[in-house]
């Protein structure tokens, strides 16, 4: 689902009423009866509840005079503020009061200033449920004066807001909080999210996102020009799970070799294969170091190990690299606990120049290219996936970082097109970019996820799925996805504190059949019931 900015969602606007001919007031009208449709299934008997509906001078305004009239239709006791006064209001947001106002099913009170606000606001503010209708997409700078005071003063209260298209107050073209802005419980966002809503820290103003589908083509929105920037959803995802074939073997799902692990760092490695094996992968081998292969081994009876020539200190030697580029794989998983010694760099180094199949690299595999970045570069027919956090981003970019995670979107698009590869930028609202400049958002997971090990699984998650659907963007986000989902199932069973990064590997199935609504089928064997 694609996010738009405020230019985007403008020409989306512009295309869907001159090329296509729906009129801007039934685009306003739809936006309006969507909202309402929300609000009655957010909150039970809306008949029994008093509304407050806080309408700003411009579109957002008409949406809300809109939503008063069809919930005022649903029998709520609805009271529409108009905030600046009647006059201020434009177009068709004026079409739409003036309706309101001859309809007379509501009370309409005008808020022209601050001293209309003192006298009428306690009662706005105690109304069951807060319609936010201020402002949409259209704020440019902050908020101040009346805007202002009545953006603390709902805030303050702590009665359910709902936000019409954004929470007034940010603005669509950044997640940053510009100043003032309302905290909404719920966002009825039009037509198609917007970047406030779904990364941090203005996410955390959204509350619930709602996208209302207003009548804005499909089509029009994937033509929009500028940033591609989408939300993973699970539809999206849902598709790239393909049914088994009953005559399928092993070898139809993909060799992974996970070069990881080190003397005291072989869980790491464990992890990786077994969060492989769990996303499907029919073959998963383990290379290394020699003194290391038994303890992985011991951990996990499913996958296989390759000893690895191996450095005194129990890293893996530059001379292990022959044998890895000539070992038969589909995708090279490397770096979850290699170490970060000259000759685990080296070995690096030479599968991203030499090797012949997709690569995902993680963890010390990424410390290898610190302060060299410029010898990470995707290869025609070789995709690269990088999964950094924000540390190992700050260290392949040479920033510091709290920079990368101010403009996390940013960093990550510029690095996967720089260097023609893929990057997972993980975190809150992990990211997904891609070397043509396309950027995904994955919504699932939790703060119980910040352990020790869950980078481990993502990176055994990836490189399976990877060698199954052959496409790196594919797999990149369905390994998210699936990921943070493991994770939300963990966290509903156990709580986000006691949440470690086995307990991922143990639910990534139920991730799965939880994403595509599978259920185990039934035996084919003849059955004899005389």
């Amino acid at each position: 689902m694609r996010v738009l900015n405020t230019a985007q969602m403008r020409e989306a606007d512009r295309r869907t009423i001159e090329d296509v001919g729906i009129p801007a007031i039934v685009l306003m009208e739809n936006a309006g009866r969507e909202a309402a449709a929300a609000i009655e299934t957010a909150f039970d008997d809306i008949a029994t509840f008093r509304i407050a509906i806080l309408c700003g001078p411009g579109n957002n305004g008409g949406d809300g005079f809109v939503v008063a009239r069809a919930l005022a239709a649903r029998g709520a006791d609805v009271d529409v503020y108009v905030i600046g006064g009647a006059a201020a209001s434009t177009g068709d947001a004026r079409a739409n009061l003036r309706v309101l106002q001859r309809m007379d099913v509501v009370e309409i009170i005008e808020i022209a200033n601050a001293a209309a606000w003192k006298v009428e606001g306690p009662d706005a503010l105690s109304a069951d449920v807060i319609v936010d209708a201020m402002f949409g997409t259209g704020v440019r700078v902050p908020l101040t004066g009346l805007y202002e005071t009545i953006v603390a003063d709902v805030n303050m209260v702590g009665n359910p807001v709902v936000s019409i298209d954004l929470p007034s107050g940010l603005s669509a073209d950044t997640p940053e909080v510009p100043g003032p802005a309302i905290h909404a419980s719920m966002t009825v966002t039009l037509g198609a999210p917007k970047l406030p809503l779904v990364l941090p820290p203005a996410a955390t103003s959204a509350g619930e996102m709602i996208v209302a589908d207003i009548g804005i083509p499909a089509a029009i929105v994937d033509a929009l020009d500028g940033p591609r920037v989408e939300v993973i959803t699970r539809h999206d995802v849902r598709l790239l799970v393909a049914p088994r074939a009953a005559d399928s073997h092993k070898g139809d799902y993909g060799r992974i070799l996970i070069v990881a692990g080190s003397r005291g760092l072989t869980g790491s490695a464990s992890l990786c294969a077994r969060a492989a094996l769990r996303s499907g992968a029919g073959l998963v081998t383990v290379a290394t170091p020699a003194s290391s292969a038994p303890v992985v081994a011991s951990l996990g009876a499913e996958y296989m190990t390759l000893p690895l020539d191996e450095a005194p200190d129990g890293t893996v030697a530059a001379s292990a690299l022959d044998r890895l580029l000539a070992f038969k794989a589909d995708v090279i998983a490397v770096g979850p606990g290699l170490g970060r010694t000259a000759s685990a760099a080296a070995v690096v180094h030479g599968l991203v120049a030499r090797s012949s199949v997709p690569l995902v690299l993680d963890a010390d595999a990424l410390i290898a290219f610190a302060g060299n970045a410029d010898r990470l570069v995707g290869r025609d027919g070789v995709d690269i996936v990088v999964t950094p956090h924000p540390g190992e981003m700050a260290a392949l970019t040479g920033q510091s970082i709290d920079d990368v995670q101010a403009d996390r979107l940013e960093v990550a698009r510029s690095f996967a097109s720089a260097h023609r590869v893929h990057v997972i930028l993980k975190g809150h609202r992990t990211l997904v970019a891609s070397p043509d400049g396309a950027v995904a958002i994955n919504t699932t997971g939790n703060p119980g996820m910040a352990t020790a090990g869950a980078g481990d699984v993502l990176t055994g998650m990836v490189a399976a799925w990877l060698a199954q659907r052959r496409d790196a963007g594919d797999a990149a986000r369905l390994a998210v996805y699936l990921h943070g989902l493991a994770g939300d199932l963990v966290a509903v069973d156990r709580g986000e504190v006691a949440l470690v990064a086995g307990d991922l590997v143990d639910r990534l199935g139920a991730a799965v059949l939880d994403l595509t609504g599978a259920s185990p089928k039934k035996s084919g064997a003849l059955r004899d019931d005389r």
